[in-house]
């Protein structure tokens, strides 16, 4: 016999009202509320308070905080030697903001082995919408006109939350991963959320901290000052510390 779930519905009238995360299910891990919408308010706030959305297309809108919570360092991502010599073989450039849909439809696309994907094109048309207040951001690898890397996510006060990544080529979100840490850290932005672990998020880097731990410092960097708006302005000096690092050409340059 299944187990039965008890979970809250979020009032849909009070789009920044949540339950507390620390009472989200053991199992399945992280799981907190269903229902409610993907509005920009909405998605806002669950971001600031540590949660965020996953769920299929024949599901209602499912919200999470699981335990633990899979975060980066922005000051401690680099990369190593092997994908050095792989990008100085080529000769990508980076921007920021300047495809974000692209991105996102880019990481909707089924991985090898993957049957369908949660980035649904609800999700898709909730977080362009995000992205037109200036909230959700993505960083782009190109090699001429071609895409073939990305990652994107919403940032609340000095936290990135970090949504989704694609590779069409080897290196592509690695460089994409290591370009967004740059510019945060620039801000300083200290972490950038990756939500659940996977062992390829923590072979690039990423660590565990318990979900008390983490609350506890998105509650601090949710109150500071953040970076709204678009930010591909940002482009030029971001490909200018990537080649400084030798990540990328130095005749690299946005168009």
């Amino acid at each position: 016999m299944s187990a039965t779930l008890t979970l809250p519905l979020l009032d849909s009238t009070r789009p920044e009202r949540f339950p507390n995360p620390r009472n989200a299910l053991r199992e399945p891990n992280g799981l907190l509320a269903f229902g409610g919408d993907l509005s920009p308010r909405r998605l806002l706030a669950a971001y600031s308070q540590g949660i965020f959305p996953w769920f299929n297309d024949d599901e209602p809108i499912l919200w999470w905080s699981p335990d633990p919570r899979c975060v980066f360092h922005t000051a401690e991502l680099h990369a190593n030697r092997s994908l050095r010599r792989l990008l100085g073989r080529q000769r990508w450039r980076v921007t920021i903001d300047h495809a974000f849909r692209e991105v996102v439809e880019a990481c909707a696309s089924p991985r090898p082995g993957q049957i369908g994907t949660w980035i649904i094109p609800a999700m898709i048309q909730a977080y362009v919408a995000l992205h037109k207040t200036g909230h959700a951001h993505s960083v782009e690898v190109w090699d001429g006109e071609r895409l073939v890397g990305g990652v994107y996510g919403v940032a609340v006060g000095r936290l990135f939350c970090g949504e989704s990544m694609f590779s069409r080529e080897s290196g592509g979100s690695k460089l994409a991963l290591i370009a967004l840490a740059r510019l945060l850290r620039g801000w300083d932005f200290p972490l950038i959320d990756a939500q659940v672990t996977n062992p390829h998020l923590l072979s690039m880097g990423a660590v565990e901290y318990p979900r008390a731990q983490f609350l506890r410092v998105v509650a601090q960097l949710n109150h500071l000052p953040g970076q709204p708006g678009n930010w591909s302005e940002f482009t030029p000096q971001l490909v200018a510390r990537l080649c400084d690092e030798g990540l990328i050409a130095g005749d690299a340059i946005e168009t």
